[in-house]
């Protein structure tokens, strides 16, 4: 495994090798729902200048092979969050970078329950606490 560099912030990580779906593993023409996906979300966000602060990054494989469409919200110093079972489609790119935008925002990465946006919630699957902390 070799570890890249990656500009530091906010950021959208998206499993590039992700399902499809829970029956597909890729479309008809042989791409995988992660690669849709990010195609997706530099679309959205090349869409919207509101969205221009929020790293858009992908890699091989998040581990959560259980589940599919994948992404990771990081920032320094907040709660982490994994998100998956989306359909690679420019709705739900909108809503993971809506809600990237409001993490980004807060103090911890806590964003209250009334301002998500419909098209994520169902889709959390776990959050990790910022090195050198835990949540209480």
């Amino acid at each position: 495994m070799k570890l890249d560099p990656v500009t530091r912030g906010p950021a959208v990580v998206a499993c590039n090798t992700c399902r499809l779906s829970t029956d597909a593993r890729e479309d008809a023409e042989g791409r995988r729902g992660g690669a849709l996906l990010v195609q997706a979300l530099r679309a959205a966000q090349a869409a919207d200048p509101a969205l221009a602060h929020l790293a858009v990054q992908e890699m091989p494989c998040l581990f959560a092979c259980a589940e599919f469409c994948t992404v990771h919200l990081r920032a320094a110093g907040k709660v982490g969050y994994v998100l998956g079972r989306f359909a690679p489609d420019a709705d739900a790119a909108r809503a993971i970078l809506e809600y990237a935008a409001l993490y980004a925002d807060s103090e911890a990465g806590q964003v209250p329950f009334k301002q998500w946006p419909a098209g994520v919630k169902g889709h959390f699957i776990t959050r990790t606490p910022p090195e050198g902390f835990i949540v209480e």
